[in-house]
């Protein structure tokens, strides 16, 4: 094939979910309610434990990030993808290629970190209560967030300088939602083989450390709420788990389909599903799982909603 030059005027062409789907009107409005739900539950999530001194602690400033990180995440892909459709128009230049890639490598990374240090905090509060305060003071915690960006920044500006660094050919048609790492690599004229076993260690080395980290924790947690005498602090513990297992589950389960799996058993129709679910899908599902069954976000968001929501009683 024949070579063009990746310059700031080239461009290359995303056939995403939408236009590869049954029914694409049906979808695209699935995905538009999924956004605006992903930027409203994200968004009231992030104003409540803002305003709410109540929740100023560490497992709400943890979930306040996944919260940010979250409505970045699926802004990042969602709105292009929309718009995309609804003008028939998929072309994306090269720099908004490469910054698409960046940005959503930067907050995936992030978020696979931060859940994490998430689950050594839920650790440390159950397991150590004692010593909660004292281990989970305030400059740890905001080490365990600018940890969380640094490194996934980091990460993702050498993915990202990497990958554009080879030389495309015509066929610029990307088969994905977005601009990503190994749909990209499809379109080299060169031999990725050697790159793309590295991207796969790569992605081994940092999703599998932080989910052995997790089951750790939690395993860990599990024997310490089987033995407590106390019935209703045992279904307490176990309520907060299971919301921040769930969400682990989705987030990793995705990654690891996408990143971990041998190329072999890749196709495009299938890592469109898998991008679609953990950057559209799970970015409107977090805030939920997290809020529905948390009896202090509740009653910080009722708060919250009385004191902007209900008229005031008139003087006389």
């Amino acid at each position: 094939m024949e070579l063009w030059n990746s310059t700031l005027g080239s461009g290359f062409i995303l056939v995403g979910i939408l236009k590869d789907s049954g029914s694409p009107e049906l979808f695209c409005a699935t995905i538009t309610i999924l956004y605006m739900l992903a930027l409203i539950s994200n968004g009231l999530l992030l104003l409540v434990i803002t305003v709410d001194v109540r929740l100023h602690v560490p497992m709400y400033l943890l979930l306040g990030q996944l919260s940010l990180m979250d409505l970045l995440f699926t802004s990042v892909v969602t709105p292009k993808a929309l718009m995309d459709f609804l003008h028939r128009e998929n072309t994306i230049s090269f720099g908004g290629c490469a910054l698409q890639m960046f940005l959503a490598l930067t907050l995936g990374g992030a978020e696979d970190l931060l859940l994490a240090f998430m689950a050594y905090d839920r650790y440390v509060a159950i397991c150590h209560p004692l010593n909660y305060t004292i281990i989970m003071r305030p400059r740890v915690c905001w080490f365990m967030v600018a940890s969380s960006w640094i490194l996934a920044f980091l990460s993702a500006l050498g993915y990202t300088v990497y990958t554009m660094y080879y030389p495309f050919c015509k066929a610029w048609k990307i088969r994905h939602l977005f601009c990503e790492i190994l749909p990209l690599l499809k379109l080299a004229c060169a031999d990725t083989s050697r790159y793309e076993r590295m991207v796969y260690v790569m992605g081994v080395t940092f999703l599998i450390p932080p989910l052995v980290a997790i089951v750790a924790s939690y395993t860990l947690i599990l024997f310490t709420v089987l033995h407590m005498p106390s019935k209703e602090g045992r279904k307490k513990a176990l309520v907060t788990c299971s919301s921040h297992l769930t969400v682990v589950g989705m987030f990793y389960g995705a990654a690891t389909l996408m990143y971990v799996l041998p190329s072999s058993f890749h196709n495009p129709k299938q890592d469109n599903v898998i991008s679609a679910f953990y950057t559209i899908v799970t970015p409107a599902l977090n805030p939920l799982i997290y809020s529905l069954r948390n009896k202090e976000v509740m009653g910080a968001l009722r708060r919250l909603l009385g004191k902007y929501m209900m008229p005031a009683h008139p003087t006389f």
